[in-house]
């Protein structure tokens, strides 16, 4: 096993800067997801780990080696495509070979490397077909596969699920997450999904334009969010994100033309302070006696419902709940003080109450 670590790495091309410092360690055997929207920068640093691109400025360091000069075969890595990068002429059992057989290993140890991964992956009959004969999965267990016999000491997973149905990438993620604690090798795994991002991750890493935004367990992530684009970015559907002015000497809050209390939470922002009221849409509450809300649309998910509701120009709602009688043209809803999250309406950054043990954004 190995760590990683990363310092100050940048990376532009010709004027374009697309990671603009990225300070990240990774202990051994750990598994982290980095995470974030198309153009964020998360393939662009796995390629830089890889060795496939140079950094612009940074240092890359695995188990304490600095490797940011070499090529990537002399990085000791192992790396898992999202279009499998398979060998279409070799069967399953040369594709998985081949990387030994190119490091001179004698034709017994091979065999038994192979044969011990196929095993694992449940590939024992398929060793003497071609890719074109495999399904997507099958596929896949055969690339992940070849990155297993050569016992590396970093996995490496680009966006592996990205080219599977649905139902078999919640498979796929399943077998993945349950190999990579069998054997224990430290991985970096970029999706934009963020479903495999909470499912998989030791740890989240939330990328947004270049810049790590957080890096936190998924728990965490979700609970605390850092700052509105990861509260968006994470959960499904997205936070509500409500904007408000601060009042009752942090105590309250006013959205849409109505005061929602705070208590016993306080910020410690002067009262008119502009924020951003976040709630998710699960942990709104239907209340006779709450604020109304004009519905738009209902969503129909089997046993819940999505309701999306608008009050005013700018303030809309999602709200999640269980299916029941059908919505009217207006809803009550009331915000429990202790799903409340308050983002500064300039910044975006987590408003953290007075004295809560909160992680700091």
């Amino acid at each position: 096993m190995a760590g990683l670590r990363l310092e100050g790495l940048h990376k532009s091309f010709g004027a374009i800067e697309i990671l603009k410092g990225v300070d990240l360690a990774l202990a051994d055997g750990e598994m982290l997801v980095i995470v974030g929207a198309s153009g964020c920068g998360k393939s662009t640093l796995l390629r830089l780990v890889a060795g496939l691109e140079t950094p612009t400025a940074g240092r890359i360091l695995i188990d304490g080696r600095d490797v940011t000069g070499l090529d990537p075969s002399a990085r000791d890595i192992a790396m898992v495509f999202q279009n499998y990068a398979l060998y279409p002429h070799m069967s399953v059992f040369d594709n998985m070979a081949y990387g030994l057989k190119i490091r001179g290993l004698p034709r017994a140890a091979i065999r038994a490397k192979v044969d011990e991964a196929s095993a694992l992956l449940g590939l024992e009959a398929l060793l003497e077909r071609k890719p074109r004969q495999l399904s997507g999965g099958q596929r896949q267990r055969v690339a992940m596969g070849r990155a297993i016999v050569r016992d590396p000491k970093l996995f490496l997973f680009d966006e592996p699920l990205s080219n599977l149905d649905a139902k078999l990438r919640v498979q796929m993620r399943g077998e993945i997450r349950r190999l990579q604690r069998r054997l224990k090798v430290t991985s970096l795994y970029v999706t934009h999904d963020q479903v495999e991002a909470m499912t998989l991750g030791d740890r989240l890493l939330v990328m947004h334009q270049g810049v790590p935004v957080q890096l936190a367990t998924p728990t965490e992530v979700f609970e605390y969010p850092a700052d509105t684009y990861v509260a968006g970015f994470i959960g499904s559907p997205a936070m509500n994100l409500l904007p408000g002015v601060l009042g009752r000497n942090g105590t309250a809050v006013t959205v849409a033309g109505t005061e929602i209390a705070l208590a016993p939470s306080r910020f410690a922002a002067p009262d008119g302070h502009a924020v951003i009221l976040g709630i998710r849409p699960e942990h709104v509450v239907l209340d006779p006696s709450g604020m109304s809300w004009p519905v738009e649309i209902v969503e129909l998910l089997g046993s819940e419902m999505l309701v999306h509701a608008r009050r005013g120009g700018e303030a809309s709602l999602t709200i999640k709940i269980v299916h029941g009688p059908a919505m009217s043209d207006v809803i009550r809803v009331s915000f429990p003080s202790e799903h409340v999250h308050l983002f500064d309406q300039a910044t975006g950054l987590r408003l953290t109450p007075a004295g809560s043990g909160v992680p700091p954004s």
